[in-house]
């Protein structure tokens, strides 16, 4: 795609905004002769940063916003995940923590400009990028492309979402000033220019003539030739560390006149469950602000946009992946190393940044809101014991026996309680049906069969290669006999009797958000074989864990009683009570493996602390009852510690795996 072209596309009235002879008293434009951006007729030059407010608790929202403001950030980034808001076809959540318009409202509130990245993929190490799983159940179907069934369910989408959009940009008296079209385009395989034409239409069809729409990508030149069009404007993403000039070199590749435009520089990077924490140091990050700004000064004009500026968590089963050679699953924290900390709270690296863009603009005034108050609340143990035992040199606090008489842990096996987990009871087929074809969007299902013979030397139970995605854990007559993993170990060793119960919990660890260029089916996507026989005639159970906690459970049901041990997937149940005050807190999971954490409902994660890097689960003080018991509900898949303790504490843990971290107050 030639320059020449590109550059005559994007001046073409009927696809950009361009720099009129007499500007409207609130405008937001490309100026293409003076390379930059003009708000009300004015050259004008934005530092931005990204939040993400599905990772964020919405009673935090103001908070984080405000700290970014003083940060002396003039605007700020917002994806807008689709599956976090069309959980189902049709089905719209708009509501509590989803209340994208109020998030919009507020940013303004605060006086921040919104640069809007809606899709509809967003990558954003979320779970499949944004895009809904109920795509996949027509399993054919070409994700990001001009299939008629894809383009079909985006535009329903598009038309629910950009009308709400449309009074908030700038030109309609709001706060927003530029919309990006999909996301890092370039990278995918489909290289569909059909596909980006149909979502600028739909965009401007939507939105209006007037609203810069752009596009994000790398500096690569083969990603800059997929993944942009005239009529869509063209930026990078790069981080620190990556030579300036050249980098924007490669924008100029496409885009010969405008404002050079950093759309992406990284603060920081993800976590992967098994990788070392990643960081990025505060002075490399703050050299490189500096370099871009001092270019920007000298050569016209030029904007960046941090990402992240606050990561937050991806509370849930939120969280997504990568596919790098492998399957690469992102950890619960998406603390990101980023300015503002997964918590909330400004960094050493955000005083960095403040203090270089206080050298090319004033900073607002006042201070900057202090770190969140956190507590550690201490234990939730098993057992109701009133005194520390004779021996026991812990502090009273740190001593898991000094608990309070209202503490309690207690447990029942996840195949015992199917009944409660499944009301609708099983589906039946020859062969296992993958989590699209029974429309289980998340979380977990058991699949169960029988042994078709008598077992009495090992046989190896297997799978096909990647097609167990993404862990299943397998039982035998209820007895635990190990783990199948997604490019990991994919055959164990068994013995039994004809018709003994075979089943195998299947964990979802998220959908792959970036890297792979098929969909991302989760499941048993092959059959399972005994000494390459294969196994038949399934009971399929989709889980629905979620919706029972919510309504209370266990808590509000006596626990079913077992015989079996503390290994394979259980639930423990317990309660703990604050002293007076919910503050923000975190909880680690001493001599625990693998599982998923709920406090009063609210699904705050995957914790795999024998993987690691993460130790903690950040607990927003939101989630918590003051004044009445806090309900924990804890899904552990491979196996408790024999005495099961919970440890609330006030910090973080990162780059801790269980073998370098067996004390639970360290």
């Amino acid at each position: 795609k030639g320059a020449v072209g590109l550059e005559e596309g994007l001046q073409s009235p009927s696809t950009a905004p361009l720099l009129q002879a007499s500007p409207p008293a609130r405008s937001f434009q490309l100026d293409y002769e003076e390379n930059c951006f003009r708000k009300d007729g004015v050259p004008f030059r934005y530092i931005s940063g990204s939040i993400h407010y599905a990772r964020v608790p919405r009673p935090a929202w103001r908070v984080r916003l405000l700290k970014m403001y003083m940060s002396g950030l003039s605007a700020v980034q917002v994806y807008v995940p689709w599956n976090y808001h069309e959980p189902l076809p049709g089905i719209y959540d708009f509501a509590g923590d989803r209340d994208v318009e109020a998030f919009l409202d507020l940013t303004a509130e605060l006086g921040l400009l919104v640069i809007l990245r809606p899709g509809p993929y967003i990558c954003a190490e979320w779970e499949m990028g944004g895009l809904p799983a109920w795509l996949l159940w027509k399993p054919d179907i070409v994700l990001r492309s001009s299939d008629p069934a894809y383009l079909a369910a985006v535009d329903s989408w598009l038309h629910v979402l950009l009308p709400k959009i449309k009074p908030r940009l700038y030109q309609h008296g709001g706060n927003i000033i530029s919309v990006q079209v999909e996301n890092e385009y370039g990278s995918y395989y489909a290289c569909d220019y059909g596909y980006l034409r149909h979502l600028l239409g739909s965009f401007r069809a939507l939105l209006g003539s007037e609203v810069p729409l752009f596009t994000t990508d790398s500096t690569r030149a083969e990603e800059l030739r997929c993944g942009t069009l005239p009529g869509l404007y063209a930026t990078i993403d790069f981080g620190p560390g990556s030579n300036v000039t050249e980098a924007f070199g490669a924008q100029r590749w496409v885009e010969p006149k405008g404002p050079l435009v950093n759309s992406e520089y990284y603060t920081g990077w993800l976590d992967y469950w098994g990788a070392a924490h990643a960081s990025t140091s505060s002075r490399l990050v703050a050299q490189g602000l500096e370099e871009m700004l001092q270019l920007g000064a000298s050569v016209n004009m030029q904007v960046v946009s941090w990402y992240m500026f606050h990561g937050g968590t991806n509370f849930g089963y939120w969280s997504g992946a990568d596919f790098k050679d492998q399957y690469k699953p992102v950890t619960t924290s998406y603390d990101y190393d980023a300015p503002i900390s997964e918590a909330g709270d400004p960094t050493e690296k955000l005083f960095a940044i403040r203090t270089v863009i206080s050298k090319f603009q004033p900073l607002p005034v006042g201070p900057m809101p202090p770190a969140t108050p956190k507590h550690a609340y201490g234990w939730v143990a098993l057992h109701k014991v009133s005194a520390c035992p004779e021996g026991c040199a812990a502090p009273a606090w740190h001593c898991p026996a000094a608990l309070s008489p209202s503490l309690s842990l207690q447990y029942a096996n996840l195949l015992d309680v199917l009944d409660v987990l499944c009301p609708s009871g099983p589906i039946q087929s020859q062969f296992p049906l993958t989590f699209e074809a029974i429309k289980q969007a998340h979380g977990f299902v058991v699949y169960r069969t029988q042994l078709p013979r008598d077992v009495l030397d090992p046989a190896t139970l297997g799978a096909p290669p990647h097609s167990v995605c993404d862990r299943g854990y397998v039982m035998l007559q209820q007895e635990y006999q190990g783990t199948l993993e997604r490019d990991g170990q994919t055959m164990l060793h068994v013995t039994g009797k004809a018709g003994d119960t075979l089943d195998v919990l299947l964990e979802n660890m998220g959908r792959i958000s970036f890297g792979a260029n098929t969909s991302d089916f989760k499941g048993l996507l092959g059959n399972l074989s005994l000494d390459s026989s294969p196994l038949s005639n399934w009971l399929i159970y989709p889980l629905d864990i979620d919706t029972v906690i919510q309504q209370g459970w266990p808590h509000t049901a006596l626990p079913k009683s077992s015989s079996k041990g503390r290994e394979g997937p259980a639930f423990y149940a317990g309660t703990f009570e604050t002293p007076g005050i919910a503050w923000d807190t975190f909880v680690k999971f001493p001599g625990w493996s693998k599982g998923q954490l709920w406090i009063n409902g609210f699904n705050l994660g995957r914790y795999w602390p024998r993987r690691g890097p993460q130790q903690t689960l950040f607990v927003p003080s939101s989630v918590l009852h003051v004044g009445r018991p806090n309900n924990i509900t804890v899904l552990e898949l491979e196996g408790a510690p024999p005495t099961p303790l919970l440890f609330f504490l006030d910090r973080p843990l990162f780059n801790r795996t269980l073998s370098h971290s067996t004390a639970a107050t360290e």
